[in-house]
């Protein structure tokens, strides 16, 4: 099972660790937040507060337990995601654009930072290949396969305002869209 962006179940969280996840995902956008579904605007400027909006958002990821998150998510309407490459590594990509795609796909379940306690089947391209800029604007390019590849395609939906209920089955959104719904407590 692939977890895009939110907790792995099994995975116990000391209580240090749990207050912190619980702190940064108070900061992250949550569904039916207007901000998500919105196109993010193109980065121009390389500069320092781009830089510090990617060292929160790389922080926020780690701390509320995720492998990416991007600028829409905390409300900040910019072409920027970060995202774990590996377990030592959290890069940013400013302006991505996914430039090759495999055709094989494969359908797994995918979470979402910002729609708590909803897993839903999404198909996806096995292998992609990213290019776009890091924070200080150096072109990057990066080869992916699963799961690299599904985090990648998953936040790249995130900054065109698309969300994993958009990519599921009719059933499995419904069912999600039923989970989501405030429950009314009669006293």
């Amino acid at each position: 099972m692939a977890e895009i962006e939110g907790q792995i179940k099994d995975e116990q969280l000391d209580p240090e660790r749990e207050a912190r996840r619980r702190v940064a995902l108070a900061q992250i956008r949550q569904y039916p937040d207007a901000a998500l579904k919105m196109t993010a605007r193109p980065v121009d400027e390389f500069d320092d507060d781009l830089r510090r909006l990617a060292e929160r958002m790389k922080q926020l990821m780690l701390d509320a337990n995720g492998i990416g998150l991007a600028a829409t998510q905390v409300g900040v309407l910019q072409r920027l995601f970060v995202f774990q490459v590996d377990d030592e590594e959290v890069v940013a990509v400013a302006n991505p654009e996914i430039v090759k795609r495999s055709e094989e796909t494969k359908v797994d379940d995918e979470g979402c930072l910002s729609i708590q306690g909803v897993l839903l089947p999404v198909e996806r391209s096995i292998r992609i290949v990213i290019e776009g800029r890091d924070e200080t604007g150096a072109d990057v390019r990066y080869e992916l396969e699963e799961p690299q590849s599904r985090v990648v395609q998953h936040e790249t939906d995130h900054l065109d305002g698309v969300l994993i209920l958009e990519r599921t089955t009719p059933e499995a959104r419904r069912e999600a869209l039923a989970s989501l719904r405030p429950r009314i407590v009669l006293g």
